[in-house]
């Protein structure tokens, strides 16, 4: 080769390596994929408890005004103690569908469909579908109580009911009080509201509502407990089969770092803070003493686990994940 060939080739030598290593574009982001779908099972006996996921709000500032009878302070030094940032709080739903050889009974609805464009709550309806129960299969709706997060889901976006062929279970107390005009007369304005949508969100089942007292069947296996206070007819649900028990809480408790932690917390949403106290007790001592698997509305997903006495207080242990119900 002679040297001007040779000076050739190195001067092209650079724009070659400059070529080799040039990285094509990168490709655009691929959209945000959607959270897997909120559902987990479980057995009791040879029932199977689905908790569906609703999914979640978020309250700001929880150490100002969530808890009556705590200071802010004290607040914030348990929920850092526990693991919370005191700035906000996170606060799921989760409602539980029982599937018995007798029938299927879900207790509670969520929030409904009108929540739904907040993506983070009103997804019971979607969750459902992922968990391959069809609303027409639901025998019985049992409900803990009437506040709007348990009750919304009874209707469809379109105002329809949203079961059409679930027999609706309900306390005694609770329908007493909300279905009550000369009571939401005496209500405070705030709280009217509240009365107008039980109405509203029972209509459409008006001919199939079955008002049960304490200790009320509701099928073979499954018993009513009362737990008022944090409503006026508050209750609880027992679930056996054989030697295997779940307790279904509903609002007994709200998120376990503040209830199960402090018992004797009252917050907001308790409407008889002192009842809603002493059924919280009675019920953690009767579940932490049997060893009795509970679910609750407000605790983290899948809510679900035993309780264990500590100190003045519980503690949560949650149920161990299972890849086999």
């Amino acid at each position: 080769m002679n040297r001007r060939a040779l000076l050739g080739t190195g001067l092209a030598a650079p724009a070659l390596l400059s070529t080799a290593g040039a990285q094509a574009p990168a490709p655009d982001p691929a959209p945000m994929p959607a959270q897997a779908p909120g559902f987990y099972r479980f057995r009791v006996g040879e029932a199977v408890v689905t908790m569906v996921y609703d999914g979640q709000a978020i309250r700001q500032n929880p150490t100002e005004g969530f808890v009556r009878n705590a200071s802010s302070e004290e607040v914030a030094n348990s929920m850092r103690a526990q693991g919370l940032n005191p700035a906000q709080l996170t606060n799921p739903y989760t409602i539980p569908v029982v599937r018995t050889s007798r029938g299927t009974v879900m207790f509670d609805t969520g929030n409904g469909p009108q929540t739904a464009a907040d993506s983070r709550m009103g997804q019971l309806q979607a969750n459902l579908t992922a968990a391959g129960i069809d609303p027409a299969s639901i025998d019985i709706i049992a409900f803990t109580h009437f506040h709007g997060d348990h009750i919304g889901g009874l209707l469809d976006g379109a105002g329809a009911a949203a079961f059409p062929r679930a027999r609706i279970m309900v306390p005694e107390r609770e329908w007493v009080f909300w279905m009550d005009e000369a009571q939401a007369g005496r209500a405070p304005e705030a709280m009217r509201p509240a009365f107008a949508n039980a109405r509203r969100r029972f209509s459409p089942y008006e001919s199939r509502v079955e008002r049960i007292g304490d200790d009320a069947e509701v099928l073979p296996g499954i018993r009513s407990v009362n737990t008022n206070g944090h409503s006026p007819g508050h209750t609880s649900y027992h679930l056996s089969d054989g030697n295997a028990q779940a307790m279904i809480l509903g609002d007994v408790t709200s998120r376990p770092e503040f209830n199960l932690t402090n018992p004797g917390w009252h917050v907001i949403f308790d409407m008889d803070p002192i009842a809603a106290e002493a059924s919280r007790r009675r019920m953690f001592d009767r579940v932490a003493a049997d060893r009795i698997r509970c679910v609750a509305y407000h605790w983290p997903f899948p809510a679900n686990g035993t309780v264990a006495k500590e100190g003045n207080g519980y503690r949560l242990i949650p149920a161990e994940w299972s890849s086999v119900i």
